[in-house]
C-alpha cells in the first residue's frame, strides 16, 4: 500500500532528522580524518623523495668509483710508457710515448676533478638527505598524534555512529525510490546538507528565502510535497506552527 503524502513527509522528517545527528558526528572530528590523508600523503611522498636521493648518492658514489678506477688505469699506462721510454731507438718513439704520458697524466686531472665535483654534490645531497629524513620524522610524528586523537573521537563515538547508520538505513527504506534519489542529491547539492527544512517566520530555514502565504498553507495542510523554489529544498512545517492553524 502506498504511503500519505503526509507520511512520506514524516519520513523524509526522520531521515533528514539522522542525518543531521550524523552531519553533527562528522563535523565533531572535524578536518582530522582529512589532515590524516594529508600527512599519509606527505609521508609517502618524503618517502619516495629519500628513495631517489639514496639513489643519487649511489650514484655519485660510483661515479668517484669509476674516475679511480681511471686514475689507476692511467698510473698503470704512465708506468708502462716511462718504461718502454728507457728502451727508445729514436726521438719520433720518444715524442710518442712522451705525449702518451701528457696524455694520461691530463686524464688523472679530469679524473680528480670530478671526484672533487662528485665529493662536493655528494656533501651536498647528503644535507638534503638528512633534512628529508629530519622532516619525515616530524611528519611521521605529527601523523601518530593526529590519528590518536581521530582514535580518542572515533571511539566517543562509534556507537552512537552505528546506531544512527542502522537507524537510518531503515529509514530510508520507507522512502520510495523517486523520493530517496531526490532527497539524496538535494543533500549533496546543499553546503549543510540540509535537504528538508523547515518554514520559520514566513521562510525557508534551509536559505531564508520568503514563501508566499499559498505555499505555506499547502506546506501546512501536507497534500503534496512542496519544494522550495529559492533552493530546491523539500519544505515541512514546524510543528508549533500547524499546531497553531490546527
Amino acid at each position: 500500500m502506498e504511503s500519505s503524502i503526509e507520511e512520506k513527509l514524516n519520513n523524509l522528517a526522520e531521515l533528514q532528522a539522522i542525518d543531521s545527528q550524523l552531519d553533527n558526528i562528522s563535523s565533531i572530528r572535524g578536518e582530522l580524518p582529512m589532515e590524516v590523508s594529508d600527512l599519509e600523503d606527505e609521508i609517502a611522498g618524503l618517502e619516495t623523495r629519500i628513495e631517489k636521493y639514496a639513489e643519487e648518492l649511489k650514484d655519485l658514489e660510483g661515479g668517484i668509483q669509476n674516475s679511480k678506477n681511471k686514475i689507476k688505469e692511467s698510473q698503470q699506462f704512465i708506468k708502462k710508457y716511462e718504461t718502454q721510454l728507457e728502451n727508445v731507438k729514436n726521438n719520433r718513439e720518444y715524442d710518442a710515448l712522451s705525449k702518451e704520458i701528457e696524455i694520461q697524466g691530463l686524464e688523472i686531472q679530469a679524473s680528480e676533478k670530478r671526484i672533487s665535483e662528485f665529493q662536493k654534490q655528494i656533501e651536498l645531497k647528503n644535507e638534503t638527505l638528512s633534512a628529508a629524513k629530519e622532516e619525515l620524522e616530524g611528519r611521521k610524528v605529527d601523523l601518530g598524534n593526529k590519528k590518536e586523537e581521530l582514535k580518542n573521537i572515533v571511539g566517543e563515538t562509534e556507537k552512537e555512529e552505528k546506531d544512527l547508520l542502522a537507524k537510518r538505513e531503515k529509514a530510508e527504506s520507507k522512502l520510495e525510490e523517486r523520493l530517496r534519489t531526490a532527497y539524496n542529491r538535494i543533500r549533496r547539492n546543499v553546503k549543510n546538507g540540509i535537504a528538508v527544512a523547515t518554514v520559520m517566520r514566513e521562510a525557508c530555514s534551509g536559505c531564508f528565502g520568503n514563501i508566499p502565504p499559498q505555499m505555506q498553507a499547502d506546506i501546512r495542510s501536507r497534500k503534496k510535497i512542496i519544494v522550495c523554489e529559492h533552493c530546491g529544498r523539500i519544505l515541512i512545517g514546524t510543528n508549533e506552527e500547524e499546531e497553531a492553524t490546527a
